[in-house]
């Protein structure tokens, strides 16, 4: 289990990256082309949910998450959780794998507003990481990535799981 957890730890600070990557790129590409722009200044006045640089933060949030959790999934499905996954990418999995990872997003946003209450943002941040961790690990490990009936290896008391 610990060797998983560090896996999972590894493929998450890579996948931290990319994210964080594709976010930058896909902001400035937004903000410096002219129809885009326009199209979300369009967009903030019709649906009145802020503004426009506020859309284009929570579009390109949404391309580097959505990046993020396929190369995680790419990942974790090929090293971290090869026994249970077969080293085979099947779109329900992944499916799942995003949704829990959703969860995971709640769970970091609701730790970082309620900790930072009481304590430094800093580290209420590294809270909501930790926190964020492990409710991610866990919906990999219980749910996304756990044995699949009929197999050999998935049987109760099989000492390889």
């Amino acid at each position: 289990m610990m060797r998983k957890a560090l896996s999972f730890a590894l493929v998450g600070v890579v996948n931290t990256a990319v994210d964080a990557s594709v976010f930058f790129v896909a902001l400035a590409a937004l903000k410096s082309a002219g129809p885009s722009v326009r199209a979300f200044e369009a967009a903030s006045g019709l649906c009145g949910c802020g503004g426009a640089d506020d859309l284009m933060l929570i579009a390109a949030n949404l391309m580097g998450w959505v990046v993020g959790v396929t190369g995680s999934y790419v990942l974790n499905s090929t090293f971290t959780f090869a026994e249970e996954s077969g080293r085979t990418l099947r779109l329900r999995d992944y499916g799942a794998f995003a949704a829990s990872g959703v969860l995971g997003a709640v769970a970091n946003t609701t730790t970082l507003v309620m900790v930072a209450q009481v304590m430094p943002v800093w580290f209420a941040k590294a809270c909501a990481i930790l926190v964020s961790f492990v409710v991610n690990f866990t919906m990999s490990h219980f749910v996304v990535f756990r044995p699949r009936r009929g197999r050999p290896d998935a049987e109760p008391g099989n000492a390889s799981q």
